[in-house]
């Protein structure tokens, strides 16, 4: 392994190309960019196809972050179905869900996708993002509190005033890949202010894919009304190291995660 991440850095450490930006937020100063000096940029442009995205890669254990489109990285964007991750972790620390088996009734009405058309535990709706699982999480949670914890967790902006239970879909919280970086990260190492409980709850939900070389954690993001913004966040573990990764893409989520597994699967980080 220790062969396979000297082969990936020296290729990450080409540079990578930037795309335009469209907002004052691309020119606020990113948290985790001032305190992290070990960045490097990276190029993995061959694996987006010419569209525009960024994807972020942290050794763990060495403490350096590569970076694929630096300028992309630092734009708060709607974090959409990946805040499923802080809603979980919200839900269960104030206990409005018990744990990943805490059931709800599907209320009748079909909606996008069939998965979604049934009933639900907290981790079936993250495996399955169903969203109407998650909106009544956060009602549940209530506005004072949500905010409270968005406080807490330091997430992206903090911005709940889109509705508690649309803020976070095309609304009006935002976060930048860099943040949800720092933020998986601190869920890894479980560094956030919660229970430890509720972190590993939380984590054990994320797993996607399980091997006996490797265990990868992640979640998926959309944004539904025009597939013009997709997520893939987490971290993989391996035998002898931990890797947190971000890809945002112009596209779906599971684009974005292929994207990653093809990344990963390229550089021998997931294979068997």
């Amino acid at each position: 392994m220790k062969k396979l991440l000297l082969s990936i850095v020296v290729i990450f450490m080409i540079a990578g190309s930037g795309i335009k930006g469209d907002s004052a937020e691309a020119t606020s100063a990113n948290e985790s960019l001032k305190k992290n000096p070990t960045l490097n940029k990276m190029d993995v442009s061959e694996f987006f196809n010419d569209r525009e995205g960024t994807f972020i890669f942290k050794d763990i254990k060495k403490e350096k972050t590569y970076i694929y489109n630096e300028k992309l990285s630092k734009v708060r964007e709607t974090p959409e179905s990946t805040f499923k991750i802080a809603n979980a972790l919200i839900g269960l620390q104030v206990g409005v869900v018990e744990d990943e088996y805490d059931i709800k009734r599907w209320d009748g009405v079909k909606r996008e996708f069939d998965s979604w058309n049934q009933d639900h535990t907290l981790g079936s709706a993250m495996r399955d993002s169903a969203i109407w699982y998650y909106q009544e999480v956060a009602r549940d949670i209530g506005s004072d509190s949500m905010n409270l914890w968005l406080d807490k967790l330091s997430y992206g902006n903090g911005d709940s005033s889109g509705g508690i239970d649309q803020f976070w879909l095309d609304s009006t919280l935002k976060i930048s890949p860099l943040e949800q970086a720092n933020f998986v990260e601190r869920l890894y190492k479980e560094n956030l202010p919660l229970d430890q409980a509720t972190m590993k709850t939380v984590k054990r939900m994320m797993i996607q894919d399980e091997k006996n070389t490797y265990t990868l954690h992640g979640k998926t993001g959309t944004r539904l009304s025009d597939f013009g913004l997709g997520w893939f966040v987490g971290y993989l573990e391996t035998e002898d190291n931990s890797y947190v990764f971000v890809t945002q893409i112009n596209g779906s989520g599971s684009r974005a995660k292929a994207i990653t597994t093809d990344i990963l699967n390229k550089y021998g980080f997931i294979k068997e």
